[in-house]
């Protein structure tokens, strides 16, 4: 059995995903007497997210508040302002796709498991009175509103604390994480008991939904890092984008692509930087920080699953809604570094701005992770090749304004 797992850890998780994908396919279709008995591990993969997933948020974010750092090099403004700039920019165009491209998705809901908001008003006074929820309450009861509001506040409270106060809740972070990457080890055959049961239920048809879900988020992702993307660029330099936007897709995007991990891929990001003849000192700082904050494609992600769960539900959803759908999704975008299945543990969060509890909402999780053999990936790439892109625009701006900035500042250095 150790020798099994041990194989199995080899194995890359997105191909495990996909392995389990095909399998849920061709029992539906073939071994539909087998159904009942292998839906129970896309419902256990489900709960067992649900348990760990508020938890998970609340030391998450904690942890960024108490340990931020203030940075007074001036340099990292720019970058730091086109970082949020680009993630909440990319959640517009998610919800905007998501308007056009309506996605409905095949949930076990009923009607009276969720409470619609009736416009900008009521979700606002929904937000406030989740916001001043009591904290074990809100743990206890999965309000990710209030969660993430006690996280802040607690967190910018233990910032004076010493520094072994500050180690303890750093490992207590770590270890949740590490409980959530355990969980999400088994996703392969939650997927395989999910996709069995969905279509079970509802035929192939369900598969359709899955192709939408996906072609509305690849779109997305490709009119940020081709069209949006470049025109922030323009808007700094006054110069054709595009070359520097193709070569941190080339050089950047491209391992972002296969390793699916920020983190991982600022190595990479790096060397690049040092190519472009970058400040050193403002780089090793930058691309490390837009691992964390700079995240475009979760900001889509979560925002373009909420709205899919809210037109399944029947939510309707007008434009302040959205607006305020936009800023949730940008500061949970921000929170999801360092968290095994990034961006999808982060959808409650934005759900809960609709009323849409948490057992529908770890259902979208769900989808979630059943579109991730592309999604994850193309997430990903976009969020690291932009580390690069905006850190590269800051700099040369920067040139620009003092007069120093060549024509051949694309040329990598020796």
């Amino acid at each position: 059995m150790h020798t099994i797992i041990k194989k199995l850890s080899e194995v890359a998780l997105i191909k495990q995903i996909f392995v389990g994908l095909v399998i849920g396919i061709l029992i539906a279709v073939f071994l539909p007497a087998a159904i009942p008995g292998v839906a129970i591990l896309g419902s256990l993969f489900v709960k067992a997210l649900k348990g760990v997933a508020p938890i998970l948020v609340f030391f998450l974010v904690m942890n960024a508040m108490a340990t931020k750092r203030e940075d007074g090099n001036a340099k990292m403004k720019p970058i730091i302002v086109l970082y949020i700039i680009g993630t909440f920019f990319a959640s517009l165009v998610a919800v905007f796709a998501s308007f056009m491209f309506p996605s409905t998705l095949h949930l076990q809901a009923a009607q009276s498991q969720i409470n619609p908001p009736s416009g900008i008003i009521s979700v606002i006074s929904t937000l406030i009175n989740n916001v001043v929820d009591n904290p074990v309450n809100a743990l206890i009861t999965a309000n990710y509103i209030g969660i993430l509001a006690w996280a802040i506040v607690i967190g910018i409270a233990l910032r004076p604390a010493g520094e072994s106060t500050k180690k303890m809740l750093e490992d207590a972070a770590n270890a949740i994480t590490q409980l959530v990457q355990w969980v999400i080890r088994f996703a392969p055959l939650g997927i395989l008991g999910l996709v069995a049961d969905s279509i079970g239920q509802h035929g192939l048809s369900s598969l359709l939904s899955y192709i939408h879900l996906l072609a509305v988020l690849l779109g997305a992702f490709f009119f940020v890092a081709l069209v949006m993307n470049p025109l922030i660029v323009y808007m700094n330099l006054h110069r054709n984008p595009y070359p520097l936007v193709w070569m941190t897709l080339r050089e950047s995007g491209l391992y972002a692509f296969f390793t699916r991990s920020s983190a991982a891929n600022i190595p990479v990001n790096l060397n690049l930087c040092r190519k472009l003849g970058l400040d050193y000192n403002t780089y090793t700082v930058s691309i490390p920080l837009g691992a964390t904050v700079n995240m475009a494609g979760a900001a889509i992600t979560i925002a373009t699953l909420s709205l899919a769960a809210a037109y399944t539900l029947g939510i309707a959803v007008d434009l302040p809604t959205a607006f305020l759908l936009s800023i949730v999704a940008t500061i949970g975008a921000c929170g999801a570094s360092g968290v095994a299945g990034g961006s999808l543990l982060l959808i409650p969060v934005a759900c809960a701005s609709f009323g849409i509890g948490n057992d529908i909402s770890m259902q979208v999780v769900g989808v979630g992770f059943i579109i991730s053999v592309l999604q994850d990936s193309c997430e990903t790439a976009l969020n690291s090749s932009s580390d690069v892109l905006f850190t590269a625009t800051a700099e040369f701006a920067g040139r620009l304004k003092d007069g120093f900035l060549s024509d051949d500042y694309l040329h990598p250095q020796k």
